[in-house]
């Protein structure tokens, strides 16, 4: 007997089936009819295994049906096999429950077709000898007529990411209607993709404005722009603190930019000696004033949070007086803030022995003058001789600095440098502090006066 190699059909060979021509005929037309029109629900229930489909010669056999639906509760991965070589066609529905793969092959070649563990669908699968393919919609050509799908029947959910690109869009095919508001995001735009001519234009003149005035509608859109004062946020006083101290300086978070004051502390003035003969005015009998410390009013812009370190210096001691002779006054010390700013403490004054016979008064700082040839330190720079202070108060402000007030900036470091270290202001110090005046007589001569201390003065544009 010989049978076909894809559905075993038994083949009428000469000679042979004599008497029995009739019986086979009628098999070999059931097992056509149940490769035509064949269905049959096969279980594959249970854990992973391998199921084999056969294709038997001269009967009905399962993988010879047109139509297999595959059922069972399925907890792991299954494998369906039919015998190597064969050629036909299934329609196979993957009917199972669970989530698990299920894969349709030939029994030892070929990779098959596979369902995913959540694929429950029906697939149209045939097999060519060497594996099972596949058809579906991603492997037809042609095209779906709008005739053929019903209205609505196209949603979000049921298109891919990224599938609906311009070049399948007719011209002019998306307008206003077609947009929900909101649905167009950032991450949703291709770079560049939106220039000057997608922008409704507002009918804001193109320049640059300084310290402008700006109104924005509810879309986000600039409407009007202007310059003018509104936008430039005024500068307000912080704080003030006189030293020795250290500390940390927190920015308040809405400012970035920073003026401010810092000064060092100021030299001792040198001690006076008695004068002979009751010479007392004579030359080298008064102490030296001491030095002024490096003083300065700095702008920083700074990014938030902001908080650093300052140091302020403490005052230089005056020198002892004497009755021949008297000490030097002692050094001020150092004020720094963050880390790029500092001034110089002043040195003390010499005691008496050598000095002037005028009583030295130095005049502070003034918007014509600027520093003082008589003051050190490296960053100390005048950046500005106009600071908006009209609207400054005093809450939260101790030490030296209570004593500011309103005025334009002269009036405002007039008084801050002019505060000496016994913190009141005098016309008499307001340089350093200085030395001692000689007498007569038989008393030694008085001690120098101490300097003064450092101060940090600080203001934000934090409007007003």
């Amino acid at each position: 007997m010989s049978y076909t190699t894809d559905l075993a059909i038994e083949l009428m060979v000469t000679g042979t089936n004599a008497g029995t021509w009739g019986q086979v005929t009628n098999t070999n037309l059931v097992i056509i009819q149940q490769a035509i029109a064949g269905y049959q629900a096969i279980s594959i229930a249970g854990g992973a295994q391998t199921t084999a489909l056969a294709m038997t010669q001269s009967s009905l056999a399962t993988a010879r049906n047109a139509v297999l639906k595959l059922t069972g509760t399925i907890t792991g991965n299954q494998i369906v096999t039919v015998p190597n070589g064969i050629e036909k066609t299934w329609i196979v529905s993957n009917g199972t429950t669970g989530a698990f793969t299920v894969t349709f092959k030939y029994a030892s070649t070929g990779t098959g077709q596979t369902w995913s563990a959540t694929d429950k669908g029906i697939k149209i699968l045939y097999a060519d000898q060497s594996d099972i393919q596949v058809t579906d919609l991603s492997t037809l050509s042609g095209t779906v007529a709008t005739a053929s799908i019903a209205d609505s029947a196209v949603t979000a959910g049921k298109i891919a990411g990224s599938t609906i690109t311009q070049a399948k869009l007719a011209a002019n095919s998306v307008g206003a209607n077609q947009i929900i508001q909101s649905t167009i995001t950032q991450s949703k735009l291709a770079a560049n993709s939106v220039g000057p001519n997608q922008l409704i234009s507002t009918g804001v003149t193109a320049a640059s404005y300084t310290t402008a005035n700006i109104t924005v509608d509810a879309d986000g859109r600039i409407t009007a722009a202007s310059s003018g004062t509104s936008g430039g946020g005024g500068y307000v006083l912080k704080s003030g603190v006189g030293g020795p101290a250290s500390g940390t300086f927190t920015a308040n978070a809405a400012a970035n930019t920073l003026q401010f004051f810092l000064r060092a502390g100021g030299g001792g003035g040198g001690g006076a000696r008695r004068a002979p003969n009751n010479g007392y005015w004579c030359a080298g009998n008064r102490g030296q004033p001491g030095e002024w410390g490096g003083f300065g009013i700095f702008s920083k812009s700074v990014t938030q949070p902001y908080a650093v370190p300052y140091t302020l210096g403490g005052r230089g001691t005056g020198g002892g007086g004497g009755y021949n002779g008297a000490s030097s006054g002692n050094s001020g010390s150092p004020s720094t803030f963050d880390t790029n700013f500092t001034a110089t403490g002043g040195g003390g004054g010499s005691g008496a022995g050598g000095g002037s016979t005028d009583i030295r008064y130095v005049a502070p700082y003034t918007s014509v003058t600027g520093l003082l040839t008589t003051v050190t330190g490296p960053n100390a720079l005048f950046s500005s001789t106009t600071l908006d202070i009209s609207s400054q108060k005093q809450a939260g402000v101790t030490n030296a600095a209570d004593v500011l007030s309103n005025g334009p900036i002269d009036t405002l470091i007039n008084t801050i440098v002019s505060y000496n270290a016994n913190a009141s202001p005098s016309v008499d110090t307001t340089a350093s502090s200085q030395g001692g005046a000689s007498n007569s007589g038989n008393s030694p001569g008085p001690d120098g006066a101490p300097g003064y201390q450092g101060l940090l003065v600080m203001f934000e544009n934090i409007g007003k």
